[in-house]
């Protein structure tokens, strides 16, 4: 994929949960034609109508009957990314899973795409592994909500191509983002900082130093974070950032990226934040925050 891009650009986005969906609705209101892959056609119908209801929400409803009209849902992830611009993995944090992924869609997609990963841990150079070393695969770590958060980090691995940096880069900018390009590290930069914050923050609730709600004051107000390190791990899913720490602990082998006891007894709970109704927060049906949950230390 060269630097321009052209209106008729397809991206195809594998994995139809929150970050999936999130990639595939800013690619559709930023100009491309999406499709959404996943092997659960009830999760593809959800990804289609959480895109479609944010949309509505957001412009006109003729631009938004536009946008929904290029999406596609795809459950064959081989036909899917046979006409791809660029595919985005978008899969749970499971190394083994994603390099599954990337394999097929190495042997699938034109010669000429990019083969991205949205991973926040995970190297970029052991998945290239599993297509060859091949100089297309680079990493995009997308944040959420996809919508609002304007930071893409660019992830470049031990054989990305200097042409697949300049693509992975007009593709950040076309889908209105600001990246910054980074190495291929454990963590690369904000997970590296971020999980350490969330995993400390979440020992302190475990040792009774300070309730969430004030944990994640502290933080708003004193160090400026629109959002609270506890409710934030409640945004991005409980369940993934267990996920996140584990693999940023085999990576690192630090104590200080052991996953904490208490994030591991929520996830086992089935209280996995606000996509549940409950973590560190409760929450109603529309995810809007109701106050703290009960949580036994």
């Amino acid at each position: 994929m060269s630097g321009a891009l052209e209106a008729a650009d397809r991206l195809v986005v594998i994995g139809g949960g929150t970050m999936g969906r999130g990639i595939a609705g800013v690619a559709l209101a930023s100009g491309f034609a999406a499709t959404v892959v996943d092997v659960d056609e009830g999760v593809l119908e959800a990804a289609r109508d959480g895109i479609a209801r944010r949309l509505a929400r957001e412009v006109a409803p003729e631009e938004a009957g536009e946008h929904i009209r290029r999406l596609q849902l795809h459950t064959e992830l081989e036909a899917a990314v046979a006409g791809a611009t660029a595919v985005v993995e978008a899969v749970p944090e499971i190394a083994q899973l994603k390099a599954e992924v990337f394999a097929r869609a190495h042997r699938s997609a034109p010669p000429e795409a990019l083969l991205v990963t949205n991973t926040s841990t995970m190297s970029i150079s052991r998945l290239a592994e599993a297509c060859e070393e091949s100089p297309r695969v680079i990493g995009m770590h997308f944040f959420n909500p996809v919508h609002r958060m304007p930071l893409v980090e660019v992830i470049v691995g031990r054989a990305t191509s200097e042409a697949t940096v300049e693509g992975a880069l007009a593709l950040a900018k076309r889908l209105g983002k600001d990246p910054i390009v980074v190495q291929d590290a454990p963590g690369f930069v904000t997970s590296r900082l971020g999980l350490l914050l969330g995993n400390e923050a979440m020992r302190m609730v475990e040792e009774g130093v300070a309730s969430a709600a004030d944990i994640d004051k502290a933080m708003r107000l004193g160090y400026r974070h629109p959002m609270g390190p506890l409710e934030l791990a409640d945004l991005v899913g409980l369940d993934a950032r267990l996920n996140n720490v584990r693999s940023m602990y085999e990576q690192s082998g630090l104590e200080s990226y052991r996953p904490p006891a208490i994030l591991e007894r929520l996830v086992e709970s089935g209280r996995l934040g606000r996509k549940s109704g409950s973590g560190f927060y409760r929450y109603d049906d529309e995810g809007r925050q109701r106050g703290p949950a009960e949580v036994a230390t």
